[in-house]
């Protein structure tokens, strides 16, 4: 499912279609509906991206058993040779 913001709300923010996915990314992540994983992924950011973006800012990171669950399942994704 795509969201469609048009021009003249942007325009309103004074917002690249960018810089709106970050502030959304971020206050989805503070208010714990998303990972930092998904966070990220929304803000179109690798995780170190994303969370250099949230110490930028001083928000700190909280990291729980769906953090670790998702960089497990990574981990196993992984090739090791």
């Amino acid at each position: 499912m795509g969201l469609v913001i048009e021009d003249e709300i942007l325009q309103a923010a004074r917002m690249t279609e960018e810089e709106l996915r970050r502030e959304i990314a971020i206050l989805l992540f503070q208010r714990e509906k998303l990972t930092l994983a998904q966070a990220a992924r929304l803000a179109h950011l690798d995780r170190l991206q994303f969370q250099h973006l949230l110490a930028s800012r001083r928000i700190p990171t909280h990291y729980g058993e769906e953090g670790l669950r998702e960089d497990l399942e990574t981990l196993s994704r992984i090739d090791p040779s």
